[in-house]
């Protein structure tokens, strides 16, 4: 049979399906494969808020965006250039996100009369056969069918057989792509090498996929996307959460502390518990508290015994550990609030990313209460990003909340992943014992940074006062003094200010220095703006990017980089949160670009802002 080979630089795939179909595990799998090859990559899972919505439904609909290209990639793409529909519902759910003349892979066997209902398609109407879908290209697969055929052999029920469906499609996939599958071959030994007969039929569902794609004269080429021109060194792919915990352990190592997570499970940050509670050699200890203020009291006491005290947490959570948080500054001892934000408010939406919690960081707190904030940018700069804030709560005796999202949390990326030499160390200062002249000791008694010294309880002649009532300045005991009160409040403040003395200003990361328009972002924001601002700078546009990681105290030089410029254009995924406290604080009329769906900003919808800014003097 003649096929012909079709050089791609750049492609986007979207698995869909039902809940139960396997979509994120196809999707990881062809992403690891990808990885692999040294493509690169990035991904946005999109999973159901229902725990098991009904069968069929849109609401039970869970998909997964793989983008991959011979080029750098910044963004999972704004659409897809194959969209892999498993039932009616994933279609209609996810043709709006698709090119026109992309490619739709579709089961057969799930647009069924009973699929279509449940999908809230007329009655009669069946989207693969009405021409509606003629500005496509339709690969019509029974998928279900041929997966029984393949295993007709094997024992399992029916049931069980049409779990391996996925591993259908994959195979398909992975021929069309030219991909090899010990990858998935692999994986699949691994984790069912003790259920022989489930080990089987995925493999042979595998195999099948690609025998299909391979054998059948339907489909005449196949695509390679080559290798990416990347920095030398060794990568994996990893999600958000991820590197994340992986900074955490890092930083416990540097620093020499013992790492403890207190956590209660919420969406989209428990795989932060799951993922550290694999690492007790490591000395990590993770705890699964009763609820939300459990967790955080506990790591509270955690870092007032000597170890790292970390908790993890959501939008919702973090209303309930205010509190808490509250404690923990009054205190000055170090600790780590991981906020991996979702849409609010209230419960809101679980499974959907929102840049929702950076007022609630700042503000959400009883009284004067400020703390350090930052915030990681990529799945990858999670890593480096709690790292530095583990640094901070350390050198600074401050709590610390560190914003991430769903979108940074369960997408995934190339990582060049450091060694332990390579990190900046993290110096720990106990305080072991009375200083030349000091008679008590003086738990509040501060360096030139304002920071108090770290006595571990239990040490001789070290005794001192904790609670969450005003202290006294120098001696820490409790003080209802107005004068007192208001000089702690100032001095607390202060502290937190200074630490701006002590990491680099903000950088450009692109475009002059001085100009028309600044598009100042933080957090998951930063592949799209960069990707806009690429394409603008190549058509002629002065656009220039800062992207924030110290979100407070912000770098010391920001307010000047604002003021060189005409513009400043601040897109976020939330109704304005950051653009409030940059007007607020650098007295900048700043214009806001808000979405508030769920979804991450796409690069096409800030080139047309810019460009609808810009109109007039281009």
């Amino acid at each position: 049979m003649n096929r012909k080979e079709e050089l791609l630089q750049d492609v986007v795939i979207k698995f869909a399906g039902d809940s139960g179909d396997g979509m994120q595990l196809t999707g990881s799998q062809f992403t690891n494969n990808t990885a692999l090859l040294g493509i690169d990559l990035a991904t946005f899972p999109d999973f159901p808020a229902e725990i098991r919505a009904p069968q069929g439904t849109l609401p039970g609909v869970s998909g997964y965006q793989l983008r991959f290209s011979s080029d750098k990639v910044f963004t999972p793409g704004d659409e897809c250039d194959v969209l892999v529909a498993m039932n009616a519902a994933a279609l209609k759910a996810n043709l709006k996100g698709l090119k026109k003349g992309g490619k739709i892979i579709a089961n057969t066997e799930g647009f069924d009369t009973k699929n279509l209902r449940l999908a809230n398609y007329p009655d009669g109407v069946n989207p693969l056969e009405d021409n509606s879908l003629d500005n496509y290209t339709v690969i019509k697969m029974d998928v279900t069918k041929m997966t029984r055929e393949a295993l007709k052999d094997i024992t399992l029920g029916t049931k069980e057989k049409d779990r391996a469906k996925n591993m259908f499609v994959l195979g398909f996939l992975y021929w069309m792509y030219n991909r090899d599958m010990e990858s998935t071959t692999k994986f699949l030994k691994d984790k069912f090498g003790k259920k022989p007969e489930i080990l089987e039929s995925n493999i042979k569902a595998l195999q099948a996929g690609y025998n299909f794609g391979d054998t059948t004269e339907t489909f005449t080429t196949t695509y390679r996307v080559e290798k990416a021109k990347m920095a030398p060194g060794v990568y994996r792919s990893i999600m958000g959460n991820q590197a994340l915990a992986y900074g955490l352990i890092a930083a416990s190592q540097k620093s020499g502390l013992s790492l403890f997570l207190g956590s209660y499970p919420i969406t989209p940050a428990s795989d932060i518990l799951h993922e550290l509670s694999r690492y007790k050699a490591f000395g990590v200890r993770t705890f699964q508290a009763e609820d939300e203020i459990a967790g955080i009291t506990s790591a509270i006491g955690a870092a007032y015994g000597g170890a790292l005290g970390v908790t993890t947490t959501s939008g919702p959570g973090m209303a309930l550990k205010t509190e808490a948080m509250g404690l923990a500054v009054m205190l000055e001892i170090p600790l780590l609030i991981i906020d991996v934000q979702r849409g609010g408010p209230s419960t809101g939406l679980p499974t959907k990313t929102e840049q929702s919690d950076l007022l609630q960081a700042y503000y959400g707190r009883n009284g004067e209460c400020p703390m350090p904030i930052i915030a990681a940018s990529t799945p990858s700069d999670c890593f480096d990003a709690i790292y530095e804030a583990v640094r901070i709560a350390i050198h600074h005796m401050t709590p610390v909340i560190f914003l991430s999202d769903g979108y940074i949390a369960n997408g995934a990326e190339p990582w060049k992943f450091p060694k332990s030499e390579d990190l900046p160390p993290i110096e720990v200062k106990f305080k072991t014992e009375l200083g030349h002249g000091e008679e008590k000791f003086q738990p509040y008694l501060r360096d030139d940074k304002l920071v108090r010294p770290w006595a571990i309880p239990g040490t001789p002649g070290l005794e001192h006062r904790i609670g969450g009532l005003e202290k006294q300045n120098i001696t820490g005991n409790v003080s209802y003094d107005p004068e007192n009160h208001q000089l702690m409040v100032k001095i607390r403040e202060e502290k937190v200010e200074k630490i701006a003395d002590h990491f680099p200003l903000q950088r450009l990361d692109s475009g002059p220095e001085k100009g028309e328009l600044l598009i100042l972002g933080w957090g998951s924001t930063y592949g799209a703006i960069k990707s806009a601002v690429s394409e603008l700078q190549h058509e002629g546009f002065a656009v220039s990017h800062a992207h924030l990681r110290h979100m407070r105290p912000f770098p010391k030089n920001l307010g000047e980089i604002l003021k060189n410029f005409r513009q400043v254009l601040v897109p976020e995924i939330n109704n304005g949160q950051l653009i409030r406290i940059i007007r607020d604080k650098y007295f900048v009329d700043a214009k806001g670009y808000n979405k508030i769906m769920g979804v991450p900003i796409t690069k096409t919808e800030l080139v047309m802002k810019v460009r609808e800014m810009l109109g007039s003097n281009n």
